[in-house]
């Protein structure tokens, strides 16, 4: 067996592996392996074709006959690329993927088989899936849950099979992934938007929402990780002394990219554009091993699957680079964990970007209007978009002086702040316009015309305001992006639903639009400009307790943040959205407890068994040597005379031993009387305090470390973990 030098030794001398490289432009191969446009129009007769774009664009139901011809053309398409089987892609409550494979084959009638792929196999399954997380909506014996097949999301290719985007549905109907209420949230905030939009252009259909994701990782050698059972199994390093150098120099953020990395992004990039992910950047992040990419901004839904189908494709590439992927918040102590940044904003189908600055006065009313009705939902649900990005991994991340505080405010900078409370002083229907634009500016609400240029990002915010759009920087690295911005969108549309009636009292009473407008706007401009609205530190101690004297939400625990989902004004929100009934929010409830119980039952598991099996016989065995060595001095020199090193080192080891030692008793013990309590939130409250407890084993560990001989010491180390040769 390996001993931990030579696993180390054996990192350093890998040589860089080959990026996977087509020979082509980029533009020749994107998308191949994707059931798009110019293949549908391909590969569908045109009555077909019109029919499946009816359907993805405006939402109208396929019937038996064009699903049946759809099939026969995506059949078509996918043996040509030597397709086997074909399953239906979905996302259950899991942060994960999952999907069943089926052959494509069927008896011919005379003893042998035939390729068959029809439209019933298209459009739905049935494929039990009974053991995923429910959270009491089916027992285990009620097995039926059903796919069904997502149009707006293109089919696709992996390896061998064909993968069918779908949502995840219990046979009584209830949503039981993550794709149903984001798909709701998308139709509710379109719904709620349109009529707004249309007193500023009645030629607008449609509204759609965006997001772009930036997805942060760690890479760590697969063999330093194949030792470190705690990575493998948590996801992150339970323990580990700092190494002696690691960000405090800034010098791997936007650094040369190592070699190995370097052809590990070429083989990601490739095979993502391959998929139709318009993967657009890369980077060094912060921490030394991190590093973060982003694509080309896209709708929602499509863009959520992008990043899940992503996820997957990063965890196995890395190994053919001899690299394993962390996605975890926080797998290492001391330096910056990992987050994805949401980009999301608003757009219409005639191309109008509502959360950017118009091209004339009614243009830059339509912008305020859609900016400050997002900052009033984020400030009523401030406490449920929070609890959207809570987890037993995030929990390590947020509030850490590295990422946004535990507390969801907005920030908008200086520039924007002083339109707004101009806005509150000028006559109602002053023309609002960009500056540089027009002769004349007496009266006028000035935007800056170089619009992006006067936003700061202020990477203490959790939703900031960055001249296009909002970046909610509170989701975790290994999240699913569809939990938060259901959330979001249902509190966006929600929001926008009551600004309208109350736009419609002042239109009754014969105010001309932009008049109404700002007369509707004004009093939530009052409410929310000196709530949410945060442009200073948020890191700091002085800014949670003016956010809680401002009434927002400054809660960390996480089991307590999921109770937010079913405060009564959440329960109600989200049934007038029709995103989620109570059902389905209770049993969502259940799910997350769940999770987070079993993670930090893991985590304490996989600590006391390291801390005993790993941890104290080295320490042991190094006081072995220690006494030893002083037994041999003793017998040569005949005493060990005054102030003896080796004998403090030997005191102290055998004190850390006997600290770990206890603390592993004690929460081996607080972990068996959390796992008996019955209910899913006290259970949940009992395992945050285990969560808690974690760091207080960690601390003689990582003390232990630095004593013993390295020689000694059985797992590969931070300074051996975090740099990439």
């Amino acid at each position: 067996m390996s001993s931990r030098l030579d696993l180390v030794r054996r990192s350093f001398e890998r040589k860089p592996s080959p990026a996977a490289a087509p020979g082509q432009k980029v533009s020749e191969y994107f998308g191949e392996l994707v059931f798009d446009r110019p293949k549908m129009r391909k590969y569908l007769d045109p009555g077909t074709f019109e029919a499946l774009l009816d359907c993805i664009d405006n939402g109208k139901a396929l019937d038996s006959r064009t699903a049946e011809a759809v099939a026969k053309g995506m059949k078509e398409w996918a043996l040509e690329h030597n397709v086997t089987h074909i399953s239906h892609w979905f996302q259950p409550l899991t942060d994960g993927t999952a999907k069943k494979h089926d052959a494509l084959i069927d008896y011919d009638g005379s003893g042998g088989v035939i390729e068959r792929f029809d439209g019933r196999s298209l459009v739905q399954q049935e494929p039990d899936a009974s053991s995923f997380p429910s959270g009491g909506l089916r027992a285990t014996f009620e097995a039926r849950g059903y796919t069904a097949w997502d149009p707006t999301s293109p089919v696709f290719i992996q390896d061998d099979t064909l993968c069918i985007p779908s949502v995840f549905v219990a046979y009584t109907g209830e949503a039981l992934d993550y794709k149903t209420p984001l798909k709701r949230s998308v139709k509710a905030v379109s719904e709620a938007a349109l009529p707004i939009c249309k007193l500023f252009d009645p030629g607008v259909s449609k509204v759609y929402s965006y997001l772009g994701w930036e997805q942060e990782y760690f890479l760590v050698d697969e063999d330093l990780y194949s030792a470190r059972p705690d990575l493998m199994i948590t996801g992150r390093t339970l323990m580990g002394h700092m190494s002696s150098k690691n960000q405090q120099l800034d010098d791997h953020y936007f650094g040369s990219i190592p070699g190995r990395v370097a052809a590990f992004m070429r083989d990601l990039e490739v095979n993502a554009l391959r998929l139709g992910i318009p993967l657009k950047t890369r980077h060094n992040e912060v921490a030394p091993n991190q590093f973060e990419l982003a694509p080309i901004y896209g709708e929602v839904n499509l863009s959520n699957d992008q990043n899940q189908i992503l996820m997957n494709l990063m965890e196995s590439l890395a190994r053919k680079h001899s690299f394993v992927v962390l996605l975890h918040e926080k797998p290492f102590e001391g330096i910056n964990g990992s987050g994805k940044h949401n980009n999301w904003s608003l757009g219409t189908d005639t191309g109008v970007q509502l959360l950017a600055p118009g091209k004339d006065s009614l243009g830059n009313l339509q912008f305020v209007t859609f900016l400050v009705n997002v900052l009033a939902a984020v400030q009523k649900h401030n406490a449920l978009l929070k609890a959207s990005t809570a987890s037993a991994t995030n929990e390590h991340r947020l509030g850490g002086n590295e990422a946004p505080p535990a507390i969801v405010s907005a920030f908008l900078g200086r520039t924007m702040t002083e339109v707004l409370r101009k806005l509150l002083d000028l006559p109602s229907g002053t023309p609002i316009e960009i500056a540089g634009k027009k002769g004349r500016n007496v009266g006028l609400v000035e935007i800056p015309e170089i619009f992006l240029d006067n936003t700061d990002r202020n990477r203490t915010s959790p939703f900031a305001f960055t001249g296009n759009r909002f970046e909610f920087r509170a989701v975790g690295s290994s999240a699913n992006c569809a939990g938060a911005l259901t959330v979001l969108n249902a509190a966006v549309a929600d929001q926008l639903v009551g600004f309208k009636a109350a736009l419609d009292v002042q239109l009754a009473e014969g105010k001309p639009l932009e008049v109404a407008v700002m007369d509707t706007l004004k009093p939530v401009i009052r409410e929310i400009i000196d709530v949410v609205c945060f442009d200073g530190n948020g890191y700091s101690e002085e800014w949670a307790k003016e956010a809680a004297a401002r009434g927002l939400d400054v809660n960390k625990c996480v089991p307590e943040l999921i109770s937010a989902y079913t405060a009564p004004s959440s329960v109600e929100m989200f049934a007038r959205t029709g995103v989620f009934d109570i059902r389905e929010l209770e049993a969502r409830n259940e799910v997350k407890w769940e999770t987070y119980s079993k993670k930090v039952h893991i985590e304490s598991r996989v600590m006391t068994r390291m801390a005993v099996n790993h941890i104290v016989p080295a320490a042991i065995e190094y006081k072995t040597r220690l006494l030893e060595g002083l037994k041999y001095r003793k017998d040569v020199f005949g005493s060990l005379g005054g102030r003896n090193t080796e004998t403090e080192l030997v005191n102290d080891i055998e004190s850390l031993v006997d600290e770990i030692l206890g603390l592993v008793r004690r929460m081996d013990e607080q972990r068996n009387a959390a796992r008996a309590i019955p209910d899913a939130r006290e259970r949940a409250l009992a395992y945050s305090a285990i969560a808690s407890g974690l760091r207080e084993l960690r601390a003689p560990i990582d003390r232990l470390e630095e004593l013993t001989d390295d020689r000694l010491w059985p797992l590969p180390k931070y300074r051996e973990l975090l740099f990439i040769s």
